[in-house]
């Protein structure tokens, strides 16, 4: 099958799929404070949850995140309602258990969006899978904004919002023009930032 995304831009899906997963991202994810679920895509749901099957589903409770490894669990879902409730940037590293048993660290990064009272309404963002990158130090977390945010970041952001919106219905060739565009703007901050 082939895709004609944007300017001319034309390439195999499997081959732009390829790039995706050798950029290491990995999937997305969504976070409905109002109503207490979550959803992931299919990459998401397979890594957070074991079960690829429930993917766009809505999921609650300890079902939304199975995988995650049992020494992280705990500290990862309170970090996530601090980050919620401090509303902005939300950036973790954790490890979850694969189905084959083996250990993988992922980055979750994304955004926290509150209404004028400041209550967390949702969060949005993506999984790159960190195992390769990954040394022993400590993992990085932060659950507000820093000070001077970048354009990057903020398309970052954007782009964020434009994947999650566009859903699984959105036609092929526009989901894989917002995964090239999550994965250059993703691989831009990574070199800024030294990661």
């Amino acid at each position: 099958m082939r895709i004609n995304a944007i300017d001319g831009f034309d390439e195999d899906m499997e081959r732009l799929r390829g790039a995706l997963e050798a950029s290491c991202v990995v999937g997305t994810w969504d976070w409905d404070h109002t109503r207490g679920v979550v959803s992931y895509d299919a990459g998401a749901a397979r890594l957070l949850t074991g079960d690829p099957d429930l993917a766009e589903r809505e999921i609650t409770g300890v079902f939304a995140v199975a995988a995650v490894h049992p020494d992280d669990r705990e500290w990862l879902t309170e970090h996530m309602r601090k980050a919620a409730r401090a509303g902005g940037l939300v950036l973790s590293e954790y490890r979850v258990i694969a189905p084959d048993g083996s250990v993988c660290w992922l980055l979750s990064r994304g955004r926290t969006y509150q209404d004028h009272f400041g209550r967390p309404l949702r969060s949005r963002g993506i999984l790159i899978d960190i195992t390769e990158m990954r040394n022993g130090g400590e993992r990085y977390v932060m659950g507000s904004a820093p000070q001077a945010e970048t354009s990057l970041d903020r398309a970052a952001d954007l782009a964020i919002t434009l994947k999650q919106t566009l859903g699984s219905d959105a036609p092929v060739e526009v989901q894989a023009a917002a995964d090239a565009l999550l994965f250059s703007l993703g691989y831009a901050i990574a070199r800024i930032e030294g990661r």
